[in-house]
């Protein structure tokens, strides 16, 4: 009964804010938990585990070199945390950046500056990537074209060539020309221009992705992973025109249908449905190996 008179005697203690506050702390478990679930990170934190069973230990058996050595070492645990765990904090934070729950309430900073003259820019882009890419096809020329979108590509573009000008398919056939220095990596195209050329694009990390699926298009995954660009990949050995957006992957595009759907991504600023939008057009990524 003492039990339960002081549990009761707890509960009555308990205010609105202080279930909030355990709400709050049980929603951050949960997302360290699913951030880092089946990843390297497990492992880390099962030595994180074993280290702690070991200061207890040494605590109990009155080791005291052992147990200050650990002390020492949990004291600073804030800052190895954020250097040994650095690439999923990083994740996470990029992830909640993307949140397109957060992109409705601010869409009214992100209009601001597109004017005619963007549009028209752009509308050229997609028509000069659309046309280039039905090129490409059938002539088997790989190619990889990175539509940035709001968030900036400033230091992916820093490991290519900047380039700053308008497209054009003359423009993109002289850059993927199998022999052209700048034809192995991707193109960044910005506000409509040819910004950079020849960049190196992150591999995805994804551990689903299709074996066959070469380094382009695991690159155009792994950039599409980390940021909100459209990428416009051309097989080099099936000739298959692809985007990928979101980390989805979507094929067998004719122009019309390529330029229908970049328009609806780069454009169509008020369409919220971006994130279900691409599994309208999902295709199954078997038997197209790329180089």
């Amino acid at each position: 009964m003492n039990i339960v008179n002081n549990i009761l005697s707890i509960l009555r203690t308990i205010q609105i804010r202080d279930i909030i506050d355990i709400i709050a702390i049980a929603l951050l478990i949960f997302g360290v938990f699913k951030l880092f679930h089946e990843t390297r990170a497990v492992q880390l934190l099962k030595g994180v585990a074993i280290l702690f069973i070991i200061y207890f230990l040494a605590s109990i058996f009155g080791l005291v070199m052992l147990s200050s050595l650990l002390r020492a070492l949990f004291e600073a645990a804030v800052i190895l945390v954020v250097i040994v765990f650095q690439p999923e904090i990083r994740k996470a934070l990029e992830q909640m950046g993307r949140n397109n729950t957060y992109k409705k309430y601010f869409k009214i900073f992100t209009q601001h500056g597109k004017t005619d003259e963007w549009k028209k820019a752009v509308k050229k882009s997609i028509v000069d990537a659309a046309d280039t890419a039905v090129l490409f096809s059938r002539s088997k020329t790989g190619a990889l074209l990175v539509f940035e979108r709001e968030i900036m590509l400033s230091d992916i573009a820093a490991t290519g060539t900047i380039i700053d000008a308008e497209t054009s398919v003359a423009l993109f056939g002289n850059i993927f020309f199998n022999k052209a220095p700048l034809h192995d990596g991707a193109s960044i195209i910005r506000d409509g221009k040819l910004f950079a050329a020849g960049c190196i694009l992150p591999l995805t990390d994804n551990k689903n992705v299709d074996i066959n699926l070469g380094t382009r298009h695991r690159s155009a995954l792994g950039i599409s992973e980390q940021s909100d660009a459209v990428v416009l990949v051309v097989s080099e050995e099936t000739g298959t025109i692809s985007l990928v957006i979101n980390g989805v992957l979507m094929r067998d595009f004719t122009r019309d249908s390529l330029i229908e759907k970049l328009q609806e991504f780069l454009l169509d600023e008020y369409n919220d449905n971006e994130e279900s939008a691409p599994h309208k057009f999902l295709h199954r990524t078997k038997g197209d190996s790329d180089k």
